[in-house]
């Protein structure tokens, strides 16, 4: 069975290593355009902060990694074009121009997505950079240690515009963040944990300009300013635009179907319109399990369980059971706060027309006689308001409380109740949490109950 993978990142390389361990007769074959294999951007705050061993280890694998397997990884070449009543791809040697065909008996298109730029005059300015790869990561380290920088506009409050904020602030420079939306992490957060972002962004020197955008980059020939549409400038000797991302289909059109915004279609089973061809990562628009919708959630761990799923049912005509779905579960440090969310929350709650209701559970996270190393803990819990089934959650505290989100998440997965979570039963000692765990707290809150502490 010949397998050709396009793309190289998280859900390529689970693919090439999932066809090559599951199916003694595979031929993996990845075809990757860029020219290092693979750049892990959700590191790329550690990889900033020179909290990674190398830069170069910043990766997801080696070559070496799929090749001791026996499969190839090919860099610097670009597919083209596929043939899918001839099952072939065409494609480009990226080094030395040469174009070639390559059969395959299964295609899993991994080719993800690009950083969105924003259409305003002054784009293409010197110093303006978005954030997202090796190569912008290479280049926002340089800046981020040049002293001719002083002053530093991020675009975008979602988690990759919050993460350049607060290194460039930790590193002196003056920071401007400005997005439509009103709030941090508006995207992820609802604004009772969102405020608390707020006001620990603007504790660590950050301006937060929200509400507004960019009108235009403005200076003569390098990036001078950042004017918004108020007609009010800020001064800007680097620019990062974090702005949304676009899929990488244009290869595509004609050939497999897309939606409207270029995302690859897919049926259940993560099959394209095309036989035999499969489309998994960020290009695609899986199951968002709370919701039963598709969205788009772009995010490593999506990525691999997809993956996953095509390599284990590929080979079948009809598969006994349909791609599960995904929470979207995430985390990020912001200076000294540790937040999670996962499944719904307020705002894709709107976009989507659900039906939820909500609680806020807010106290220390261990008894009140633990004096020391006892922080606040805020839950928010979203459910049905009809079944009380758990939709989505997030957690936010300066402890490190992330993991109760994978709790949450499981929760969702089962489809358990507030009911089941009000009663669920965890372990209990002082140093580490409380005698009804705070998420058995967080349940009863959201049934109206006064728990016991």
């Amino acid at each position: 069975m010949k397998v050709i993978v396009v793309g190289a990142s998280h859900g390529g390389h689970e693919a090439a290593h999932e066809a090559l361990t599951r199916y003694k007769n595979a031929e993996v074959t990845v075809y990757e355009a860029g020219d290092f294999v693979s750049f892990m951007s959700c590191g790329m705050q550690l990889f900033l902060e020179d909290k990674v061993t190398e830069r170069d280890d910043v990766r997801n694998f080696k070559p070496a990694d799929l090749e001791k397997f026996g499969g190839k990884v090919l860099t610097q070449h670009q597919v083209t074009g596929i043939n899918t009543d001839a099952k072939k791809v065409t494609v480009k040697n990226l080094a030395t121009g040469e174009v070639l065909e390559d059969s395959y008996d299964k295609l899993i298109l991994s080719s993800g997505v690009s950083p969105a730029t924003i259409p305003v005059p002054g784009a293409d300015l010197e110093n303006v950079y978005l954030m997202r790869g090796r190569d912008w990561a290479t280049k926002i380290y340089d800046k981020l240690h040049d002293d001719s920088v002083k002053s530093v506009v991020v675009v975008g409050t979602g988690y990759i515009g919050i993460e350049a904020a607060e290194v460039f602030a930790k590193a002196g420079k003056q920071v401007t963040v400005i997005d439509l939306i009103d709030r941090p992490l508006g995207n992820y957060l609802d604004a009772e944990l969102a405020e608390k972002v707020r006001a620990e962004l603007e504790k660590n020197g950050i301006n937060l300009h929200l509400g507004h955008t960019v009108a235009a980059f403005e200076g003569d020939g390098t990036l001078s300013a950042v004017r918004d549409d108020a007609g009010q400038n800020f001064d800007a000797d680097l620019a990062i635009v974090a702005a949304g991302v676009k899929p990488n289909t244009k290869y595509l059109e004609g050939t497999i179907d897309l939606d409207q915004r270029g995302w690859i279609k897919t049926d259940p089973y993560l099959r394209t319109s095309a036989a035999d061809v499969y489309a998994i990562g960020d290009a695609i628009l899986p199951l968002f399990a709370p919701a039963g919708q598709p969205a788009p959630i772009a995010l490593a761990s999506t990525a691999r369980r997809e993956a996953r799923y095509v390599v284990e049912t590929m080979t079948m005509e009809k598969p006994a059971r349909s791609f599960a779905g995904v929470n979207g579960s995430s985390a990020l440090p912001v200076f000294d706060y540790n937040l999670a969310t996962t499944g719904v929350n307020a705002n894709n709650a709107e976009k989507m027309n659900l039906k939820i209701a909500s609680s806020l559970y807010q106290a220390t996270i261990r008894p009140e006689f633990v004096k020391d190393g006892n922080p606040e803990i805020l839950i928010k819990l979203i459910f049905n308001p009809e079944t009380h089934a758990i939709l989505g959650g997030q957690v936010l505290s300066k402890a490190d409380v992330t993991a109760h989100i994978n709790t949450i998440a499981l929760a969702i997965k089962g489809k358990m109740t507030l009911e089941d979570l009000a009663e669920a039963d965890f372990f209990f000692q002082p140093g580490y949490d409380r005698q009804w765990s705070v998420l058995n707290l967080a349940a009863q809150t959201a049934l109206g109950e006064i728990p016991s502490v």
